[in-house]
């Protein structure tokens, strides 16, 4: 009877000192789930062990892998603001993890670089605008993680209610994005903010991007060569397995008498630091997949504002990378650089941010993409335009419209479309000229506003600024331009044969002031490729 009593003793305390089932760090109370999406749910515990996940009248039971890893799919499941329990028990445990106030509505992963980061506190009027942000059902997670050279397990992460106590460091761009969806919607929204301050775009990029995009070779065989699931990667560090066995006799030969070993082989790493390619990705994505999600917005490219064409294929891999390792084709809408610096005076421009944005206008040919135009609210003194109002609007714009069946809704600025040459002067045709186009002018958070065009002579005409014009010698000139129904014509008496025109193709092409009536900007372009 002792014995007996002694085993159940023994076999009650193993229960006690069970480790429950942990979920991944991005589950925790007062999340967000994606509504009518299948919703992964996953997390470790001791291997071979029966872990079930119950939420919302669903019980899913999952058995964990030999590396303790578990995973469970809830069935999609309709918006609700209701607070309720997710509760994830078994591992040998009678105590469950029980995760509270969790609600169902549109996730988005709010990501890129300081832009993104820039809290709403320092927003302009942030002390009044997290005054103001009592918003319960908008929920907000700040992904902490570092860089690293392999794919991190998992993060440390807590999500958090939308209070005037908590809102100050929220992502502002993904607040006022959040906000807006939030009201148009009225369900629950989730930010996941995951960005870094001075960031290139590469590190963000998992190695299926690079491998997408034949352009970016030279990375992704870098890449390659440091990921031991690739073939090179594996022969990679084989060889330096081998070098290490051949180290270790000659290291302690050369203890046995005195001298200090030679130095150990190391195994092969993409880079050094935050901006090597993948590098971000591994510490601050991977952990995330696949969290079901409705889209990301992105707000990045500062730090690659040097690049040209390039950048559209960083954007390209980028993006296909995330898409494919979530497995769905989930809309991407981003930023496009504000204007910043000293103005150029020069027609020709090209310089600063005049490439990067022109890849940012071409990536609008990658399917379910976005850009939000905001050349018009940047500062030439500070690469942080406090304006995260516009920003986060005018990509809540591209989302009502594309995913939430706002057709109506005019979403973007005028985009180039086509141009032709008739004699001295070229006609530019544009899409999304909403009611028509105008020259508007923008201060503040204020709308932007009609500038009338006048009479010549009389001191108050407005006309289009930031328009040039070259002929076949290359050589580029200012314009005149005006408006002519949903076209600009463009000529200058300088050019009577023009082939090419760019608008607001510069690092800050102050003055640009061609908008939509619904009073959004047009997106710099250009018609050559010089």
């Amino acid at each position: 009877m002792k014995k007996l009593l002694s085993v159940g003793i023994f076999v009650m305390a193993v229960g006690l000192c069970a480790a429950a089932p942990q979920p991944a760090g991005i589950f925790g109370h007062n999340m967000v789930l994606q509504r009518d999406r299948a919703v992964p749910v996953w997390g470790w515990v001791e291997p071979g062990q029966a872990v079930r996940v119950a939420f919302g009248g669903q019980e899913v039971v999952a058995v964990t892998d030999e590396s303790g890893k578990w995973m469970v799919t809830l069935k999609a499941m309709p918006a609700s603001a209701e607070p309720r329990e997710m509760t994830i028990s078994g591992g040998g445990t009678n105590n469950p993890t029980v995760l509270t106030n969790v609600v169902v509505g549109e996730v988005w992963l709010c990501s890129g670089q300081s832009n993104m980061e820039w809290p709403l506190a320092r927003a302009t009027n942030g002390k009044a605008e997290t005054a103001a942000a009592d918003f319960p059902m908008i929920r907000h997670i700040k992904v902490g993680a570092g860089a690293s050279p392999t794919p991190m397990r998992d993060v440390k992460a807590v999500w958090q209610v939308c209070s005037r106590q908590t809102a100050a460091r929220f992502t502002a761009v993904g607040y006022f994005f959040g906000r807006r969806l939030h009201k148009e919607l009225d369900v629950p929204i989730g930010l996941i903010g995951s960005n870094w301050g001075g960031t290139r775009i590469e590190p963000w990029t998992p190695p299926v991007g690079f491998r997408a995009v034949p352009e970016l070779k030279a990375i992704s065989d870098k890449v390659d060569a440091t990921d031991p699931t690739s073939a090179a990667g594996s022969a990679v560090y084989r060889k330096v397995i081998a070098d290490i066995k051949d180290w270790v006799p000659k290291a302690e030969g050369a203890l046995d008498v005195g001298a200090v070993p030679p130095p150990m082989p190391r195994l092969p790493v993409v880079g050094r630091g935050q901006q090597a390619p993948t590098m971000i990705y591994n510490g601050r994505i991977h952990p995330l997949i696949p969290y079901a999600l409705r889209g990301a917005i992105w707000y990045q490219g500062e730090s690659n504002g040097s690049e040209g064409e390039i950048y559209l294929h960083k954007m390209k891999a980028l993006i296909s990378g995330w898409r494919s390792l979530w497995g769905y084709e989930f809309p991407f809408y981003y930023v496009q650089l504000a204007n910043f610096g000293a103005p150029n005076k020069k027609p020709q421009g090209g310089d600063g941010y005049a490439g990067v944005r022109d890849a940012q206008r071409r990536a609008l040919s990658i399917p379910k993409t976005g850009m939000a135009v905001i050349i018009d609210i940047g500062l030439a003194r500070n690469i942080h335009p406090p304006n995260k109002q516009d920003v986060g609007t005018r990509l809540a714009l591209w989302a009502l419209a594309k995913e939430y069946g706002r057709e109506k809704l005019i979403y973007s600025g005028p985009l180039y479309k086509s141009h032709r040459i008739e004699g001295d002067a070229i006609h530019v045709a544009f899409s999304h000229v909403g009611s028509g186009l105008m020259i508007g002018s923008k201060t503040g958070l204020k709308p932007v506003v009609e500038q009338e065009v006048g009479f010549p002579g009389d001191g108050d005409e407005a006309s289009l600024k930031q328009f040039a014009i070259a002929g076949r010698d290359k050589t580029w000139h200012w314009a005149e331009a005006e408006i002519d129904g949903d076209t600009v014509v463009v000529r200058c008496a300088a050019v009577p044969d023009p082939v090419a025109v760019r608008y607001a193709y510069r690092h800050n092409p102050a003055g640009c002031n061609l908008y939509n009536l619904e009073g959004l900007p047009a997106a710099p372009f250009r018609t050559d490729d010089w």
